[in-house]
């Protein structure tokens, strides 16, 4: 009998710890899935997009979400070069992780300088589109993972692609498009160096600084950013990895 009973214990354990493995198991498929769809589909919003749908609009008059996705193709060459050198200047040649920058973020927290982040394009897009804002272990382990799946699945051209589509460029306007049309009454493509290096300085803090009224901070910092472009050699920089 105390067999038996041992028996039944044992099975009833296995098929215990069954459901947690088949749990992350289907969760491992479905993200790998959800990345490689957007291979070829272009999204339709993202997860901070629908966060900002959640919450109150900007201004009276101003939609909650501006969003127009236009193809790379559409987007003036100085743009993505421009986000390039003011995000990530290692884009064409890391495979999702800065590690030289995570370490010079790294040391320069311990020595009590200003906090510092070392975020690729390709984890900003990774957390854009399919995590949360805000800071934890589990949203990290997440945002690495899905980073991994994006620089295996897609090519470095489609990151750029998405990145300066999903990206803010201010209280609810997102994509290259979107801010174009409302920052400059021009489309994306027509873009010039200056305007696209003006957009690239308000990355970091989209809802904070602002294109259309640039105070000094960002006024230095396109101009900084349009010194790198240059340095980096103009658009030609992104013709290795991203050309059509």
């Amino acid at each position: 009998m105390g067999t038996t009973e041992a028996r039944r214990k044992r099975r009833w354990l296995r098929r215990l710890w069954r459901v947690p493995v088949l749990a992350v198991g289907m969760g491992l498929l479905l993200s790998i899935l959800q990345v490689l769809a957007l291979r070829w589909i272009d999204p339709p919003t993202s997860a901070y997009m629908l966060a900002r749908l959640a919450a109150p609009p900007p201004a009276a008059g101003q939609p909650r979400v501006d969003f127009r996705w236009v193809p790379l193709e559409a987007v003036a060459p100085a743009l993505p070069l421009a986000v390039v050198a003011a995000e990530d200047q290692r884009f064409p040649d890391h495979r999702g992780f800065d590690l030289d920058a995570i370490r010079a973020a790294l040391d320069s927290n311990e020595d009590g300088g200003a906090l510092r982040g070392a975020s690729t394009i390709s984890q900003q897009v990774a957390r854009n589109l399919y995590l949360w804002s805000g800071r934890s272990w589990l949203r990290k382990g997440l945002e690495a993972w899905y980073t991994f799946l994006i620089e295996a699945l897609w090519p470095k051209r489609r990151i750029l692609e998405v990145y300066v589509n999903i990206a803010e460029f201010g209280d609810g306007i997102y994509g290259a498009e979107a801010a174009a049309q409302r920052y400059f009454g021009k489309s994306a493509a027509a873009l010039g160096e200056g305007e696209a290096a003006r957009l690239a300085a308000v990355l970091p803090s989209p809802r904070r600084w602002s294109v259309e009224a640039p105070g000094p901070y960002v006024q230095r910092r396109t101009a900084w950013i349009q010194r790198q472009m240059r340095q980096l050699g103009g658009p030609a920089y992104l013709d290795g990895c991203c050309a059509p």
